[in-house]
């Protein structure tokens, strides 16, 4: 079992940038696919990137793609996720996930643990 908190949520200008970093428990963190999502208010929980267990695979969703980078720390047992140039409909509360799986995919119901979430507020 992992246990995930995330940290560096907060309010930005449009435009600008966050970092989200998500730390995890345990002794074997470079065996799962780390994933992060989001969800805003009544909306439901969409995908926004994930990580193979190496690092060396990655997928985005649409919206993020180019703005957006996920990555990982194996020795420190984290995920990252670097957000530039961001805009008002970035705002929501962003999660980490992970998956014992080693596929790299967007399918929510398929992850495993997941953490409480950061909010992130994007002002325009």
């Amino acid at each position: 079992q992992v246990q995930l908190v995330e940290s560096g949520g907060g309010l930005v200008q449009a435009g600008g940038s966050l970092r989200l970093s998500c730390a995890a428990s345990g002794r074997t963190f470079s065996m799962y696919v780390m994933g992060w999502f989001r969800q805003a208010p009544g909306k439901e929980r969409e995908f926004v990137a994930a990580i193979s267990r190496s690092g060396k695979t990655t997928s985005y969703a649409d919206p993020v793609k180019g703005r957006f980078t996920i990555s990982r720390d194996n020795a420190k047992s984290a995920v990252y996720l670097q957000m530039n140039e961001m805009k008002p409909e970035d705002t929501a509360d962003y999660y980490c996930a992970a998956d014992r799986g080693t596929v790299v995919h967007s399918t929510t119901v398929r992850y495993d643990y997941w953490g409480q979430g950061t909010q992130v507020t994007v002002s325009s």
